[in-house]
């Protein structure tokens, strides 16, 4: 674990940061930087205690330094002793309300902010309107103490990626927020957008470490393909290219031996429904009567493992660390609900452990090749896709013969999983790598930005 300091603020006005002898020995410091931020000051060993950084009074304020009682980072590069980092969480859908500024995702990002001790960070969050442009500053949301705090803080070492929603994302404003931090005052910026399914999939089909785990996916262009999969497989998916929350998800079945076709669908009420048609053109333009098709994709229909009769599928959370190295940080089964296209709760899907479906030596064997599989799949999306990637949700598949399939990546991946009550500890798991990751990206634009800007 890497070492942390406390920054201890005096009430004097010197400019004079008292420090650890180890940490400026041998080094000539000569400013003392907080995220954007960086003063002149003199640096003296610390007669007495090697845990803690002593500022003044006048230091903090001068920074804009929040004081948590937090012990922090420290990073040093050409006479500069930076401490953090101050990580910006960036996001849409403020509200007036002080106790639920960000509205009902309040909830979620007061969990997010609370793993600041453990990481050793100091993470906020903030929208387009709460950046001073002209002062260089952002009136950030700070979780301390049990509640919401509002303090003016210099730009951040390196800003998360929380937008809502893919038409938060494609707002010209926040766009044109996200560019000038990102090349203006070049703060890297992780898990930017939204994954487009056919783009993931045609960009990892070129990868050969991952290819295998590729089911046969297209974008829709006539009946005849769609009747080559059925007639391959017995069955096929048509999905939105851009969908989310398993929205939009339709099951298409030839019955050979009755020469009918099923569909299986979620109706704009939320209810399944499953429907017999004579023909493929009489399913569509019955089920896809107000759907642009050109948005869809078909995708080769997979035989799941099931549970008590029921379709499983598995969700799988990667995250990297501090040190920039992936872990597999949660897996759970998502096992559909009666007549469900898809395992979403909403749908009546449920939520399992590995452990409460399969015996032990299956539970071993499934979770190695999941851990496998999502390890694999997260650095190849790395290497494959533009922006830092820092977390990923992956929903697999296994069949009836083992394999491994890959049906949807998430750059946000939703936290439903962690309704069960055995995955809370992978839920603070997730969250504290989540920002961790930030001292990791903090230490690379210090230290070797060429490598993170290249």
């Amino acid at each position: 674990m890497r070492k942390r300091y406390l920054i201890e603020v005096s009430p004097n006005d010197q400019q004079v940061v008292f420090c650890p002898p180890a940490i400026i020995k041998d080094k000539t410091l000569k400013r003392l930087a907080f995220g954007s931020k960086s003063i002149e000051v003199n640096f003296l060993p610390h007669p007495v205690k090697n845990d803690r950084i002593v500022i003044s009074k006048g230091i903090q304020e001068d920074l804009q330094f929040p004081n948590f009682d937090i012990p922090l980072h420290l990073f040093i590069e050409n006479q500069i002793l930076n401490i953090g980092p101050l990580i910006g969480i960036f996001t849409a859908g403020f509200t007036p309300f002080p106790l639920r500024p960000i509205g009902e995702r309040s909830l979620f990002f007061s969990k997010l902010l609370s793993v600041k001790k453990t990481v050793g960070a100091l993470p906020f969050v903030f929208g387009e309107q709460h950046i001073d442009w002209e002062q260089g500053t952002i009136n950030g949301y700070f979780f301390h103490d049990e509640n919401w705090k509002t303090i003016e803080v210099p730009f951040p070492n390196v800003i998360y990626d929380r937008l809502p929603n893919r038409k938060s994302e494609g707002n010209p404003k926040l766009k044109r927020v996200k560019d000038r931090l990102q090349n203006d005052y070049l703060i890297p910026w992780y898990n930017p957008g939204f994954f487009n399914k056919l783009d993931i999939n045609e960009r990892l089909q070129q990868d050969s470490t991952v290819a295998g785990y590729l089911p046969e996916t297209f974008p829709f262009t006539s009946f005849s393909l769609i009747e080559t999969m059925l007639s391959n497989y017995g069955h096929v998916y048509v999905k939105p290219k851009n969908g989310s929350l398993g929205l939009g998800v339709h099951q298409i079945i030839y019955d050979k031996h009755q020469d009918e076709y099923y569909c299986r669908y979620q109706d704009e009420g939320f209810v399944n429904r499953l429907r017999k048609f004579p023909s493929l053109e009489g399913l569509f333009k019955s089920v896809f009567a107000h759907q642009n098709l050109e948005k869809m994709l078909i995708q080769q229909g997979i035989h799941l493992l099931r549970n008590a009769s029921r379709p499983v599928d598995f969700r799988i959370h990667t995250n990297k660390d501090d040190l920039g190295d992936w872990h597999v940080t949660a897996i759970a089964a998502k096992i559909a609900g009666p007549g469900s296209v898809t395992t979403h709760m909403r749908s009546g899907g449920d939520i399992r452990t590995l452990e409460e479906i399969f015996p032990n030596e299956l539970c071993i064997l499934y979770t190695e090749k999941l851990t496998t599989a999502a390890l694999l799949l997260s650095k190849a999306l790395e290497r494959n896709m533009e922006g830092i990637i820092g977390e990923i949700g992956f929903d697999l598949g296994v069949d009836r013969n083992g394999d491994v399939w890959l049906f949807e990546a998430n750059s946000k991946p939703g936290r439903s999983i962690f309704s069960h009550p055995e995955l809370k500890d992978f839920d603070l798991l997730t969250r504290k790598l989540s920002i961790a990751f930030a001292v990791f990206l903090t230490e690379q634009s210090l230290l070797h930005p060429e490598e993170l800007f290249k």
